[in-house]
């Protein structure tokens, strides 16, 4: 981040203000970690900090600590409009574009309050007075321990914090496997324990805490499962009623897509998921080595993300995205 923005910043939290952090729709580990790490930082320094969420976050993250504090927008949106609109800044973490967040965008876009981007994904919008945007890193998590380390406060990240950090680095590393995994990386989530983080419980908290129906449901995704070995791709496909039939609870898909990568000598994969409820049909990509699905979520499926992990959408029934997607995939070369 520039000396000078970061010059500023420090200039605009010298004094307590009132202050709105903000996640992306559906948030995830490095979305919750990132915003309720910072939540607790300003906190510090007498602020009256708010984390709003655009609407509920998965059931596996209700242990972080704040997260009784969140509001949702979705369940509460007079409230929450009225927290927006009188905060005096603004963070929006872990998106760099207003449309992530769904309806609350235009909430956000009538605000003058100044609002500053922390982020790693591609291509940021340009909304934020002060943007810390670096796609180099692996989670915003990681960013936020070197922003809160520039603004010279390195000393105040205590246990609470640093356990809402390491969650946001672990989840969005893929368990520390994924490319953008640095050795300073893992200084940082050294650090991280030195300061008191249950680094052998919070694994446990996340991955070892399903329901048996979320099991049920894992279950009947892998046996959707297809697979098109010429092309090094599977795929697995999730309709409303099966979801229904499984109890589906926000989170319950969280991570499945992954298991098609498991297969030996596939390298591309996604799962696509009904929601009735929005007419849509919900696609997440993730990819090994040089296959770039955020190039291929950009072009095909109004979506966008990472080289090796990003999402996507379709208006179209699930059959039809089907078909799209095995004659997209007919035609790469991977």
């Amino acid at each position: 981040m520039k000396k000078q923005d970061i010059q500023a910043i420090q200039e605009l939290l010298s004094t307590p203000k009132k202050i709105a952090i903000i996640p992306h729709r559906s948030p995830d580990g490095d979305a919750m970690g990132s915003t309720l790490g910072l939540y607790h930082f300003l906190l510090k320094y007498n602020h009256q900090a708010i984390v709003v969420s655009p609407n509920e976050f998965p059931d596996f993250l209700a242990w972080m600590p704040g997260s009784e504090t969140v509001k949702i927008f979705e369940k509460d949106k007079k409230n929450c409009t009225k927290i927006l609109e009188e905060a005096e800044l603004i963070f929006t973490l872990d998106f760099n574009a207003l449309h992530r967040v769904g309806e609350m965008e235009n909430v956000l876009n009538k605000l003058s309050a100044p609002f500053i981007m922390i982020d790693h994904h591609q291509s940021p919008d340009s909304y934020a007075a002060y943007t810390y945007s670096d796609t180099s890193f692996g989670s915003t998590c990681e960013m936020l321990y070197n922003f809160i380390s520039s603004l010279g406060k390195r000393a105040t990240i205590d246990k609470t914090i640093a356990t809402c950090i390491y969650t946001g680095i672990l989840t969005d590393s893929g368990s520390f496997r994924f490319p953008k995994t640095t050795g300073t990386t893992h200084r940082i989530i050294a650090d991280l324990i030195d300061l008191g983080v249950e680094n052998t419980e919070i694994p446990t908290l996340l991955y070892d805490n399903s329901s048996y129906e979320r099991l049920q449901l894992l279950g009947r995704a892998l046996q959707n499962m297809k697979v098109m070995p010429e092309h090094k791709t599977a795929y697995i496909t999730l309709t409303q009623a099966e979801l229904d039939s499984f109890n589906y609870i926000k989170g319950d898909t969280e991570g499945i897509v992954n298991y098609g990568l498991s297969i030996k000598g596939i390298v591309f994969t996604a799962i696509f998921i009904e929601n009735a409820e929005e007419k849509i049909i919900k696609i997440s990509f993730r990819s090994q080595g040089n296959f770039d699905v955020n190039l291929f979520a950009r072009e095909h499926f109004n979506g966008g993300g990472h080289r090796n992990a990003a999402g996507g959408k379709s208006d179209i029934s699930m059959e039809e995205t089907i078909r799209k997607f095995e004659n997209l995939v007919s035609k790469l070369i991977i």
